[in-house]
């Protein structure tokens, strides 16, 4: 999944310059968000890797990494036995998708500049606003996505 932003400076009339910057939200990012989809679209229900897996049409030991991390991170509890599996923590309404993002892959960022890295151009950089309010929209989004939103198919675009 490959989220895009394209960028364009005007020099004059007849001369711009665009580039696009690419986001790219790994595999892992993205099961994460459908397994937890599933399991919000059942709350009563307890979920096993089996059945996950068969769902999201994802290896056995691949789900169990990322369901390890769900469950390290709060967001999934984890159930053993025979009637064990996995069901969420909290509400839909109470996990955001960039909670979601970050047990999975880390802080989303734009460029690196925005997280505090060191950059020797930063003090004449006229572009680092740009990069910052970039980001901070990218965050708003991530922190203001629920899981019920995106069960329910509850997304501004």
């Amino acid at each position: 999944m490959h989220h895009a932003a394209q960028l364009c400076q005007h020099i004059d009339e007849k001369r711009h310059f665009c580039y696009t910057i690419n986001m790219k939200i790994s595999t892992k990012g993205i099961y994460s968000v459908n397994i937890l989809t599933d399991i919000a679209s059942a709350p009563d229900k307890t979920w096993t890797v089996a059945e996950l897996s068969m769902r999201n049409n994802i290896s056995v030991k691949y789900l169990e990494r990322i369901i390890s991390q769900l469950v390290k991170s709060g967001i999934l509890t984890s159930f053993r036995g025979a009637n064990g599996g996995y069901v969420l923590s909290r509400e839909p309404k109470d996990i955001t998708l960039g909670e979601i993002l970050e047990a999975t892959e880390g802080r989303m960022q734009t460029v690196s500049c925005v997280s505090g890295a060191r950059c020797d151009k930063m003090s004449m950089c006229k572009t680092s606003k740009v990069w910052l309010a970039l980001d901070k929209a990218m965050n708003d989004f991530f922190l203001r996505t629920t899981l019920e939103d995106i069960e329910r198919g509850n997304i501004d675009c």
